[in-house]
């Protein structure tokens, strides 16, 4: 059902983009990169990640910090290539999630906050 305060993001091409950091330090460069080159139009900060995962055959524990990425899926390529230009990891995490769904007036910002893409 469509309202008018929901907008359907698909036809829009909206997302979150998912990267995380070994540092406040880091998280915080790469989110002001990435609002300053008008590439997301918010990226928070969450300290306190616990990630678990394999590395060269052992597993590994970590505290991280998850930058929480809006921005559109047309600017996904610069993102990743802003990421990566500043990231400390040899393989960082970047994923991408298309949005559904989302407050008009919240997708409206994200638009008016991120550099269009010819």
């Amino acid at each position: 059902m469509h309202t008018t305060n929901m907008m359907e993001s698909d036809s829009h091409h909206y997302c979150i983009i998912l990267s995380t950091c070994p540092s406040q330090e880091a998280a915080e460069s790469i989110a002001m990169s990435l609002v300053e080159k008008r590439l997301a139009a918010c990226v928070n900060i969450v300290p306190g990640l616990a990630s678990i995962y394999e590395w060269h055959g052992k597993i590994e524990q970590s505290q991280e910090f998850l930058l929480i990425i809006k921005t559109r899926i047309a600017v996904y390529p610069a993102v990743e290539s802003a990421i990566l230009n500043r990231h400390p990891y040899e393989l960082p995490e970047i994923i991408s999630i298309p949005l559904n769904n989302g407050s008009a007036n919240y997708l409206s910002w994200i638009d008016d906050n991120v550099v269009s893409v010819s």
